[in-house]
């Protein structure tokens, strides 16, 4: 399972890397959130056409395959960043200090391993699809309305390309908390115990209420 974490930043480098790369993932994340919204309004779009003219949307099911890998990997390193991915945390938890950051430091190079593998794979799999000769650029197309494929498929090494990127500075900030001894490093996520998770989500609560307050006040 997967709890809440903290990362924490100061004025170093890899903390304004840690920062400049966060702006990349936020987009890419909100692309992923607006991705989501825009089949739902073609749900809402070919089920009315259904029901009200008996005429679906066209290519209904192409669109959600072309929308797919939006969905599924553009937040991927956004949420690698937070250490939201479900994982043993029990095990995490029972380790501390240069223990805790070595254990840390070695899952972190083995999902590096695997992502730069899948990297080269998905970047492959895009060059067999991709053709500037072609109609379209595209040697494939979707079954119904004939959209071209590659759009959705080089979105996939883009996505895991950010998340290696993302996943090389935790193997820097993990290895520099390692040598150093640090408590607190920073730009890789720290995980939260219940209380301070609690404080965390008071204090969240409380600054709404006040937010809300002060805006009645106003009015």
């Amino acid at each position: 399972m997967a709890t809440s974490a903290a990362v924490l930043e100061d004025g170093s480098l890899i903390s304004r890397l840690d920062g400049q790369l966060l702006r990349i993932e936020q987009a890419l994340a909100l692309v992923s959130g607006l991705a989501v919204f825009s089949l739902m309004v073609l749900a809402v779009v070919s089920v009315g056409g259904r029901n009200a003219f008996n005429a679906p949307l066209p290519g209904y099911v192409d669109w959600i395959e072309q929308a797919m890998p939006l969905i599924a990997f553009m937040g991927i390193s956004y949420v690698q960043r937070d250490g939201a991915h479900i994982r043993m945390d029990i095990v995490v938890a029972a380790l501390k200090g240069r223990a805790l950051w070595l254990f840390e430091l070695i899952s972190v190079l083995l999902i590096l391993l695997l992502m730069v593998a899948l990297v080269w794979g998905s970047w492959s799999h895009f060059g067999r699809s991709f053709d500037f000769a072609a109609p379209l650029w595209s040697r494939d197309s979707s079954i119904d309305i004939s959209l071209p494929i590659w759009p959705a498929k080089l979105l996939v090494p883009v996505a895991f390309s950010v998340l290696s990127l993302r996943l090389m500075l935790q193997v820097w900030g993990y290895g520099r908390a390692l040598i150093l001894g640090l408590k607190h490093p920073v730009a890789v996520p720290l995980i939260q115990s219940a209380a301070a998770q609690a404080a965390a989500e008071a204090e969240q609560l409380s600054g709404a209420d006040n937010g809300t307050a002060n805006s009645g006040t106003e009015d």
